[in-house]
């Protein structure tokens, strides 16, 4: 979490100063100090080496800032996971004698920026170093590097010692301003790593067995999805402290956070996953469905915040599900344990090599020249399209939804309708509680709004409704009918996909993966062709109302 300074509101004026954090330690303590290391809101790793020696010189700085908590409007539960992570990390490394201050946004709000706290607590505690790990946001990494301490204090940066592929590494896999295969990438992180080979064989002669995990979940299999594994961290503190700052949010409150905040909790919900969810996760990873009042996660792993916090190591969650594939008994077959392990070690590294390789040029791309705004029913669910209002409203709900929903049909929905993709960024930025740029922006940009132009996706992906209809029972009762195009009951989707693929005609009909569609297009009645083209062109002049 990150971004633009917050200045001091004028009603508290200038009464925080310093020496309300003067009160937590002594004068005799004060100048003890050698070194200030900072740890952001997502290096909460407690296997890096800072941690591995005691050193009553070293004050370990975790903060709320408020900088970080308005650079978007986030999902009031994005907020508080990571605030009830922060100070439940600053524990723990209290309790095992580092020395630590927590400040919360109580202590900060004197503060116009990060750069502006770190300076002055910097000069408060006479230092002489400050020490930091390499942000993985671009605009971190970027305020850190400009940070201007003067020529008294010495800066060092660390690795945060969590990803598999090293940052200096990535220039030398990812060609900056092109596609790169991610298949490519996926083998040879499965070599480098020996994850399911057999010697230099993948296990079980294939690569990948993506197209076996399709399947729809039929009325029969909804009875079989387990409940999720929800945890009930009080963060009623922290949701008084948001109030009481006045910092914005979206998405619904809860006194009982569900989320992990802490290694335990982040390791019960991984053993969860992989005892009751992955002999499944890859078969229906890709279903969508309705019914899910207590099933809303299906057999996804929620572990993505775990994960992007460093609650937990990729390593350290690749072989635990490895751990259960193996076992004598085990229920996990070869294909999904293949495409849980595709997820970590081939998108989530790929990914963030993308994102390195081509920023910050990645984030002004807008190759299909999209302007519209998004739709106000993106921040409330209220729409009669049954596919989006169900997948909206559980992100507003749970600060959560799976990547088919993300992809196919709030990201689809938008990619259809031309909404621009800073709009589309920012929303996907604020409300899942899994998202900060390095991995958000690739998958908004470039995979779901294909506004990089091809550097991530071979083609964009566009579809009408009968993939929603495919892949989910959203369509069986909504508003509009999946099986119609050009009325005016007939699904958005339908009439959309069409206008899209028509208005990029110049560069998508030459691409051999969307030809097929073209050759389509062409064989329909001219009527009928009309017809379709009005319809979008009646959902893009009353896209609010849909």
């Amino acid at each position: 979490m990150g971004g633009k300074g917050v200045f001091c509101s004028a009603r508290l004026g200038r009464r925080c100063r310093l020496a309300d954090i003067r009160l937590r330690y002594s004068r005799s303590n004060m100048n003890n100090f050698h070194t200030i290391r900072l740890v952001l809101g997502d290096q909460l790793n407690r296997e890096h080496s800072w941690y591995k020696n005691i050193d009553d010189g070293v004050l370990y700085v975790i903060a709320e800032i408020h900088q970080e908590a308005t650079y978007v409007t986030h999902h009031i539960q994005k907020l508080c996971s990571f605030f009830a992570a922060m100070a439940d990390f600053a524990q723990s490394l209290k309790a095992d004698g580092h020395t630590v201050q927590h400040y919360s946004l109580d202590e900060t709000v004197q503060y116009e920026s990060l750069g502006h706290m770190i300076r002055s607590l910097c000069e408060h505690y006479g230092v002489e170093n400050f020490d930091y790990q390499a942000p993985d946001e671009f605009r971190l990494m970027e305020q850190m590097k400009n940070l201007d301490l003067g020529p008294q204090f010495q800066i060092t940066c660390y690795d945060t010692e969590h990803f598999l592929l090293p940052q200096d590494e990535i220039s030398q896999i990812i060609n900056a301003g092109k596609h790169n295969r991610m298949e490519s990438f996926y083998r040879k992180m499965r070599k480098r790593f020996n994850i399911l080979m057999d010697a230099d064989q993948p296990l079980g002669d294939r690569w990948n067995f993506d197209g076996e995990n399709r399947k729809k979940l039929k009325p029969a299999d909804l009875a079989a999805v387990p409940e999720p594994l929800l945890f009930s961290n009080d963060v009623g503190e922290i949701l008084r402290r948001i109030e009481k700052h006045q910092i914005k949010s979206v998405g619904e409150a809860t006194d009982n956070l569900p989320w992990p905040i802490n290694h335990l909790q982040a390791m019960q919900l991984l053993h969860f996953f992989c005892q009751h969810c992955l002999p499944n996760f890859g078969r229906f990873q890709d279903a969508m469905t309705r019914h899910g009042e207590n099933r809303w996660s299906l057999y996804h792993s929620r572990l993505s915040f775990a994960l992007n916090s460093k609650l937990l190591h990729p390593m350290q969650v690749i072989e635990t599900a490895i751990e259960y594939f193996d076992r004598t008994d085990s229920s996990v077959d070869l294909a999904q344990i293949e495409g849980f392990v595709r997820q970590i070690l081939g998108w989530r590294e790929y990914i963030r090599a993308v994102y390195w390789a081509n920023m910050p040029g990645y984030a002004q791309l807008n190759e299909l020249n999209a302007q519209r705004d998004l739709p106000e029913y993106y921040w409330t669910g209220k729409t009669k399209m049954a596919c989006m209002q169900q997948a909206i409203d559980q992100s507003l709900n749970y600060a959560y939804a799976h990547h088919i929903q993300r992809l196919m049909v709030t990201g689809n929905f938008a990619m259809l309708a031309g909404v621009n993709p800073d709009q589309v960024d920012d929303w996907y930025l604020s409300v899942y509680i899994d998202a900060v740029e390095w991995v958000e922006m690739p998958n908004t940009r470039g995979m779901s709004q294909f506004s990089d132009g091809g550097l991530i996706a071979t083609k964009p992906y566009a579809a009408s409704g009968s993939y929603i209809n495919k892949m989910s029972d959203y369509c069986s009762d909504c508003h509009y009918s999946v099986k119609e195009r050009f009325t005016e009951q007939a699904c958005p989707f339908n009439s959309l996909y069409w206008h899209f693929m028509q208005r990029h005609g110049d560069t998508f009909s030459r691409n051999p993966r969307t030809a097929m569609a073209y050759r389509t297009w062409e064989k329909m009645d001219s009527d009928v062709k009309r017809d379709i083209l009005a319809r979008a062109e009646y959902c893009l002049l009353n896209i609010e109302s849909l």
